[in-house]
């Protein structure tokens, strides 16, 4: 492929639209975050003690069952969870919070003597929190990051939250985003800038970057995230998290839109064990009202209990975009290439020049630059008036307007490319089990590289770093998961990602849980944080 082709597809999937992001009655809060100056010093002068200062090393899945013993009291693990949102406050990672609503549900949960307990629910008054995108929680605020929806209360509950709620979980807090999903980083004009744990002038990722960094500085053990480009995966590996983006249809986002973006854009966790994933993901998943694609669905925590052996893996370590790969990440697969082949597992190198990247590129932002011009007309009709320009990101405006001259056949066009990468990829899960790749080609970016609120020659330059090995996945609607394996020389977290034949998420599962014995990784923590 010429240097031209290259760089054309580069700028094509750019310039239309979407290039790396996410997605798909209480008051607004969190303000901007200071300079990295000031978030440094708010830091470190965080208390010395929190409440509950066993509670970070404890996942999800250990939550609940200290509930169900009566060990801890609900109202005590979400004091804990608020302390540390308060606390930790420099990160920016809360954007909309739901305390006390939160704070009602686990006083009546109190109350209840051991047989009542026992019957409850797996996540009975489990401290959680949904990301601030396409997602509803009725008489509550989503803004999507954009000032055109900071008031914008939900009528109804989305199906997943409905599933989330019947799982116990209590939902106390809705985590930032970047607006509309759009970039790798969470930053936006509504809310400022979210801060990495590992690193507080660089990004948490995006477009879950407020997931991750309230995973990563332990404020919850696994936190709600969607993916419609890297969006799960991403802040994961930035933030040294097990971050899995299902396959499409398998994770519920009706009952309005029961695909976000055409399905590129999926919802799940991200989280600090593998078996809260896949606890989540197992009470989560499966069909609602409407659906009509469905991959098999599995025992997904049986999937921990079985070590994968003699895996056929192929890696891939090329950017498709034609813009490199940072060191540090192609000596994080090469570690996690020789990690599984200790574990018993054959690794050998892939090709995918087979694969229309560039075109299926080019296509993902016709798909996600018309997906968020009808959600802001869709809030037009609702509140009876226009969007304004100041109301948006120069690059997500100057998105919405090219996106008005897309035709049906330009979207027509982009599914039918995505279906024919996802056909070269099946063919190549024909011959292998699993491929394994770096989750990003660079190391964390420093705030304000991806931002949305800049020219947009110097947000090109390195947007195509970010998602050069994950978007492919959310074309062609297979599951693919960022596992923490790695540190760069400075500490930063870089993750490697694995991807599976759709519906495969029970064997992504199985090697992860493995990966994570071998090379566990639950006990490190930001260094400044203590």
């Amino acid at each position: 492929m010429s240097e031209q082709a290259v760089e054309q597809g580069r700028r094509d999937f750019l310039r239309t639209g979407a290039a790396l992001g996410g997605a798909a009655a209480v008051g607004l809060g969190g303000a901007k975050a200071a300079n990295a100056a000031a978030a440094a010093a708010a830091a470190a002068a965080m208390p010395a003690t929190l409440p509950l200062p066993d509670y970070e090393r404890w996942d999800a899945t250990e939550i609940a069952l200290r509930i169900r013993r009566g060990d801890v009291k609900p109202s005590e693990v979400l004091e804990a969870a608020i302390a540390r949102a308060e606390a930790y406050a420099a990160i920016n990672a809360v954007s909309v919070p739901h305390f006390d609503l939160a704070r009602e549900a686990a006083r009546a949960l109190d109350a209840a003597g051991q047989a009542e307990r026992a019957k409850r629910p797996a996540l009975s008054g489990v401290p959680f929190a949904l990301k601030d995108l396409s997602i509803a929680l009725k008489g509550t605020v989503t803004t999507n990051g954009c000032a055109f929806f900071k008031d914008a209360v939900a009528d109804h509950d989305s199906t997943l939250v409905q599933r989330y709620q019947a799982a116990g979980l209590n939902i106390f807090a809705k985590l930032a985003a970047p607006e509309f999903g759009q970039t790798a980083t969470t930053e936006s004009r509504l809310f400022g800038a979210t801060r990495n744990p590992w690193a507080l002038e660089r990004s948490s990722g995006g477009s879950s970057g407020g997931a991750s960094a309230a995973v990563a500085a332990g404020v919850l053990p696994a936190a709600h995230a969607s993916d419609g480009g890297g969006s799960i995966r991403i802040p994961a590996s930035h933030c040294g998290l097990f971050g899995l983006k299902p396959s499409r249809g398998l994770i519920p986002s009706g009952p309005k839109a029961l695909e976000g973006w055409l399905g590129l854009s999926v919802h799940n966790v991200i989280s600090r064990s593998v078996r809260d994933t896949a606890l989540l993901m197992q009470l989560s998943q499966g069909a609602e009202a409407g659906s009509r694609t469905l991959p098999p669905t599995f025992d997904l925590l049986a999937a921990l209990k079985k070590p994968p052996r003699g895996l056929k893996i192929g890696l891939f370590q090329s950017n498709l975009f034609g813009a490199g790969v940072h060191p540090e990440c192609l000596e994080a697969s090469n570690k996690a290439a020789t990690l599984c082949a200790g574990l018993g597992h054959h690794v050998e190198p892939i090709d995918l020049s087979a694969l229309p990247f560039l075109e299926m590129a080019g296509s993902m932002g016709v798909v996600t630059a018309s997906g968020m011009l009808y959600t802001v007309r869709e809030r037009e009709k609702a509140i009876g008036r226009e969007a304004r320009e100041d109301e948006f990101e120069p690059i997500d405006w100057q998105s919405m307007q090219k996106a008005k001259s897309y035709t049906a056949e330009q979207i027509l066009k982009a599914r039918n490319v995505f279906d024919r990468g996802g056909r070269v990829l099946d063919e190549l899960f024909a011959r292998y089990d699993l491929i394994l790749s770096p989750t990003t080609a660079a190391l964390p970016p420093k705030l304000g590289a991806l931002s949305l609120d800049q020219p947009f020659e110097s947000y090109a330059r390195n947007a195509v770093q970010a998602s050069a090995f994950t978007s492919m996945f959310n074309m062609t609607g297979l599951p693919a998961m960022s596992v923490p394996l790695h540190w760069s020389a400075d500490g930063l977290p870089i993750g490697v990602q694995f991807a599976a034949p759709y519906g495969g998420e029970a064997r992504l599962i199985a090697l992860a849980a493995q990966l994570e014995k071998a090379a566990p990784w639950a006990n490190r923590r930001p260094p400044r944080l203590g």
